[in-house]
């Protein structure tokens, strides 16, 4: 698998990286060991997952530490989830970290991303603190920051960060303008995530409350053609579109099914999107997106 160059961390990232959510939800170990085993025999580097994706952090722990020189991990920290106290307390942040290197039978993490923070909370720099100290004490070699729109321009022009991880697909396209231009000054690494745009086209209907809601909309409202294709085609494009996009490092794809790794690593391996139509899509966009199509936190 194509790998590119991670910012100025050194890390050689593979084109399509491995969400740790869906894996949080009542999946098994077997299939777990059985998705991310032959995803990193494939040449998969890239796992990504966070404290609050139930129990994605301990089963990643559990059927891969035994390689843990074999790929790169990074998890995002800031919701208490079940430790007591507030969100984005620092004690609190401290001890989800260290919680997060215990479920991860690791002892660092190569990143570890402030998750969906608030610019108002960044302004008052004790969570940015608290990452810098696991930085200087080896629990992470990296610090970074997961979020889009205002809060995630502020996080980057901080310039304490080596890696962005934000939200970029065929109906989330702010970031293209607003913040990846910042972060390629900065040689910051960049991780998109919901390259598929959670596949929300492939609904005849969802309810207001229904996760892909946002992105079902959107879509319906921008009609790009190619999702009239059969559905590998459509998931093709869009995929190809998010990792064609300028500054875009890793691409990550959250699956429970091991089987759907290998199906999207093909995907790749078919290399950029055709200009004109990444360019028709980017035109589409441009054309139909409201002001308030903000990224998707």
């Amino acid at each position: 698998m194509e790998t590119r160059k991670y910012g100025n961390t050194g890390m050689n990232v593979s084109t399509l990286g491995f969400g740790g959510a869906e894996i949080g939800k009542n999946v098994s170990k077997t299939d777990v060991a059985t998705l991310l085993n032959s995803a990193l025999d494939a040449g998969l580097n890239v796992i990504d997952t966070a404290e609050c994706y139930g129990d994605s952090e301990e089963l990643i722990g559990e059927v891969l530490s035994h390689r843990r020189d074999d790929y790169y991990l990074f998890t995002k920290c800031g919701h208490a989830a079940g430790i007591e106290g507030p969100d984005w307390d620092a004690k609190v942040l401290e001890q989800t970290i260290d919680r997060s290197l215990k479920r991860l039978k690791t002892d660092y993490v190569d990143v570890i991303h402030l998750h969906s923070c608030s610019e108002e909370v960044l302004r008052q720099g004790a969570v940015i603190e608290v990452l810098q100290r696991a930085k200087e004490s080896g629990k992470t070699r990296f610090i970074g920051y997961s979020g889009d729109t205002t809060d995630a321009l502020y996080a980057i022009q901080t310039g304490v960060f080596d890696s962005l991880e934000t939200s970029l697909n065929i109906a989330d396209q702010e970031a293209i303008d607003l913040t990846l231009p910042e972060a390629r000054k900065r040689n910051m690494g960049v991780i998109a995530k919901r390259p598929i745009a959670n596949a929300a086209w492939t609904y005849d209907t969802l309810s207001e409350e229904a996760y892909p809601f946002i992105y079902w909309k959107r879509l319906s409202e921008l009609n790009y053609g190619f999702l009239g294709e059969d559905a590998q085609a459509a998931v093709e494009t869009a995929l190809r579109f998010t990792l064609s996009t300028e500054g875009i490092d890793t691409a990550i794809v959250g699956t429970a099914k091991p089987n759907r790794w290998q199906q999207n690593a093909d995907l790749v391996a078919k290399g950029q999107l055709p200009q004109e139509l990444y360019d028709e899509i980017r035109a589409r966009w441009k054309e139909i997106a409201g002001a308030d199509w903000t990224g998707r936190t």
